[in-house]
């Protein structure tokens, strides 16, 4: 439809249903990291929402309505988190927090993967959420474990090479 056709009125009853972000019925884990993330999160988003406040086009009020529903999320998220201090974890056992290097099975190359809370997980950076299929299998092995990751494109057997108490290393150093 033209956007000659739309009444103001609708444009405007339209700033006020933003769809809500999903959230998980998981328990909101969060490394120390994670939580300083989501603080640093919240205080963009009142920030910019502080800049929107003032103006009076209707993008400017579109923007706020997605920034107010950001903000309730990412108040949600921190008032819902359980930081894990991974210092405190078992050393001899893939744990929250854990960077966990792997060698697949006939490579000779090491992966490293960061075990972390779901609103920190970057599959680009080797952070992996602590409830994906991946970690599920990491979790609680020790070096020298073989634990099978099943996957859509074919299972992959993984042996756990080391393990870095409290994400000690970046995954970006291994080339994973």
């Amino acid at each position: 439809m033209s956007r000659a056709f739309v009444k103001e009125s609708d444009a405007e009853s339209a700033l006020e249903e933003a769809p809500l972000r999903p959230r998980s019925p998981f328990p909101n884990y969060v490394t120390p990291d994670g939580l300083a993330s989501l603080h640093a999160r919240l205080r963009e988003l009142q920030q910019r929402r502080r800049g929107l406040e003032g103006l009076d086009d209707l993008a400017a009020r579109q923007e706020l309505v997605i920034v107010d529903r950001d903000l309730r999320y990412c108040s949600d998220r921190i008032s819902s988190a359980i930081p894990v201090e991974p210092d405190g974890q078992p050393g001899d056992r893939v744990h929250f927090g854990a960077a966990v290097d792997v060698e697949v099975a006939g490579e000779a190359d090491l992966r490293r993967f960061v075990i972390v809370g779901e609103d920190e997980a970057d599959a680009a950076a080797g952070k992996i959420s602590w409830i994906s299929p991946l970690a599920k299998v990491l979790l609680n092995a020790r070096v020298g474990d073989w634990v099978t990751w099943r996957r859509p494109a074919g299972d992959l057997e993984l042996e756990i090479v080391a393990i870095h108490k409290g994400g000690a290393a970046s995954a970006d150093e291994v080339g994973g």
